[in-house]
């Protein structure tokens, strides 16, 4: 019998308009599961867990796209290429079907945060960091992982701390929406 956590049971849906590679699809694979896994932990109402499900089946469904496609769907998403997928990702999806404003904006920020999320843009923001498959610092992502039922706050912002730290020690420019997310973060521990 397979389980939540058995690698062959798929637990996310690619949307039928994905653009993925084999390895991106194994990311949002890893990454449905730990969202999976969380909820199960967290009991997590089946909607709610169905939203967080959604968000990752999207969030990186553009990844492999032809950059004209992106360009089309985003055209002005940071003017920055590596980042425009989630937002293109949000726009196809809206056009879709997806109504739930804050799966949108799940899939929308989940590269750089955003300060107005609810739950599942949390959520997807550790999975999609989190997720097993990365090679960076395993043995940290595997203790975070572990403690996100328990203190899913706290973990997110030593995540959002890395991953802030990493922007900067490559010389990337913060972003305003990753500020206020930053800020919005330090602000609700206090």
């Amino acid at each position: 019998m397979s389980g939540a956590g058995d690698a062959s049971v798929s637990v996310v849906a690619l949307p039928p308009w994905a653009r993925v590679s084999d390895r991106r699809r194994a990311h949002v694979e890893r990454a449905g599961r730990l969202i999976s896994e969380w909820a199960d932990a967290m009991a997590v109402i089946p909607t709610e867990r169905d939203r967080w499900l959604r968000a990752v089946s999207m969030h990186d469904a553009l990844k492999d796209a032809p950059r004209e496609l992106l360009l089309e769907l985003a055209p002005r998403a940071w003017d920055d290429d590596s980042l425009r997928h989630g937002p293109a990702a949000a726009v196809l999806a809206e056009r879709e079907g997806e109504g739930d404003r804050g799966v949108l904006d799940a899939v929308r920020y989940h590269s750089i945060g955003f300060a107005g999320w609810d739950d599942v843009g949390r959520m997807l923001y550790l999975a999609d960091y989190l997720e097993p498959g990365r090679r960076r610092g395993r043995d940290e992502r595997a203790r975070r992982t572990a403690l996100v039922p328990e203190n899913p706050a706290g973990v997110l912002r030593e995540v959002a701390a890395e991953r802030l730290g990493l922007t900067i020690a490559a010389g990337y420019r913060l972003l305003p929406e990753t500020v206020e997310f930053w800020n919005g973060l330090t602000c609700d521990a206090s």
